[in-house]
């Protein structure tokens, strides 16, 4: 069993469910599942996130995609507006 990083291509091993980690859930005794996102269109909808036990899942593609960072520079600090006074 490879260790799954997220973004990696997976299978289940059992239905044959393709797709890609987006989640990794540890259970307080130990579980962990990976959820699956489907690479493949149903009706033009992505499919419905697919949940399995880790060691159910087979890496398909080594390789995780990029993580996704920052697309946009830093963002300003939020300002409060002043306290109106009290009358």
């Amino acid at each position: 069993m490879a260790h799954v990083e997220l973004g990696m291509k997976v299978r289940d091993s059992i239905t044959g469910y393709t797709g890609i980690a987006v989640a990794r859930t540890q259970w307080l005794h130990g579980c962990v599942r990976i959820t699956i996102q489907g690479d493949a269109l149903k009706d033009g909808a992505p499919l419905d996130p697919y949940t399995v036990d880790e060691p159910q899942v087979e890496v398909v593609v080594e390789e995780a995609a990029p993580s996704a960072e920052p697309r946009h520079g830093e963002r300003p600090a939020p300002m409060r507006p002043p306290t109106p006074p009290r009358r």
